[in-house]
């Protein structure tokens, strides 16, 4: 199945709803949202849900965390998502939201901006290895400095900030964004697709 029918089929589902006559419970159901786990064993995917349904101005702060199976069927599937608990980095307000996996709770974390660099663009040389002809990884954890550089490209923002002492000892997902993900079910936990916004450009399929 292309990507372009996946994509449609998804966008359908939230809008069928409304016709007249129609049984809402005949039809699936739309999740979207960041992913924060991934269990490649069992094919389980955990999300926070995008409240704001908006791509430019997410809002991650749905909780408890969905948990949905990925459909058997590979046809229906799209690349495997990657985990990450960033929700956010807002350097105005100097903070970045993240959900911590420990108390399964969302935490606003105070930072110090360090560096802050903008309009950085995904082959911008400070993010993107030209020899390599790949990205660079990030974030980039520097435990003795006590500091954190990641790179968003949907802020098109390349940021190092330090952080309180007790999170220094957090996994390297902690400041990672996950994939953006979307799906359509109709009996919870199981997905019918499954859709990775953030590895599918449908204009190159």
């Amino acid at each position: 199945m292309k990507w372009t029918h996946i994509l449609l089929s998804l966008a359908a589902a939230s809008l069928i709803f409304p016709l007249a006559g129609c049984n809402k419970e005949d039809y699936p159901k739309v999740e979207q949202g960041r992913t924060i786990a991934f269990n490649k064993d069992t094919r389980e995917v955990t999300l926070i849900h995008d409240s704001a349904m908006d791509p430019q101005k997410p809002v991650y702060d749905v909780l408890p965390p969905s948990a949905f199976k990925l459909p058997t069927d590979p046809a229906e599937t799209g690349p495997e998502p990657k985990p990450g608990q960033r929700m956010k980095l807002d350097t105005e307000k100097k903070i970045i939201v993240i959900f911590d996996t420990k108390t399964q709770k969302m935490v606003d974390i105070p930072i110090t901006i360090l560096d802050l660099q903008q309009s950085i663009n995904r082959e911008h040389p400070l993010v993107y290895d030209s020899e390599a002809k790949k990205a660079k990884k990030f974030p980039v954890i520097d435990r003795e400095k006590k500091a954190v550089t990641i790179y968003s490209s949907r802020q098109r923002m390349l940021c190092t900030f330090s952080i309180p002492d007790e999170y220094l000892s957090y996994p390297e997902s902690t400041w990672d964004a996950g994939d953006e993900v979307r799906l359509t079910y109709r009996t919870p936990g199981q997905a019918l697709r499954f859709m990775n916004i953030s590895k599918t450009d449908i204009y190159k399929r």
